[in-house]
């Protein structure tokens, strides 16, 4: 789908409040709302729009802690990612999952409570997982900077 600077402004309103009502947001992008709504449909039905979410603060819920961890699998074959992978799916403490390159096979950033939440998720969730060579952690001191956004074009 080609986007033109209309569908770049609509992105930039719903990626910062995916809530506005149509009216609010055809009134922020300067349309009236039933070609708004058009454009919207199609940025959604396109797979440009993928989802609406509400963002939750992680500390409101107990989870004041961010954790990173590299993990290494023994070996790289296609079924022991995949079951890597289907396994580490199953944990809602895991934010985000990443196949990388170079040392580490994974990054994973899971949301904790605290020490002890991590470690009995390291012990009880993580290390049972058929194939993890290494675990490494890395704690986020402080968050710098967050943002769910995507940079857009123009």
């Amino acid at each position: 789908m080609q986007l033109d600077s209309i569908d770049l402004k609509i992105l930039a309103e719903l990626q910062q409040d995916g809530a506005l009502t149509n009216v609010e947001l055809a009134r922020r992008v300067h349309l009236s709302p039933s070609p708004c709504l058009m454009r919207v449909k199609a940025l959604e039905s396109s797979g440009v729009i993928q989802r609406y979410v509400a963002l939750a603060n992680p500390k409101a819920l107990g989870l004041g802690l961010n954790v990173f961890i590299s993990i290494s699998l023994k070996e790289q074959t296609k079924d022991s990612l995949a079951e890597f992978e289907r396994r580490i799916a199953e944990h809602d403490e895991v934010m985000e999952c990443y196949l990388m390159t170079g040392d580490s096979d994974y990054l994973i950033r899971v949301a904790v409570a605290d020490i002890g939440q991590l470690e009995r998720f390291i012990l009880e969730q993580l290390t049972p997982i058929p194939g993890i060579e290494k675990i490494r952690s890395s704690f986020a001191l402080k968050q710098v900077r967050y943002k769910t956004a995507l940079p857009l074009p123009g």
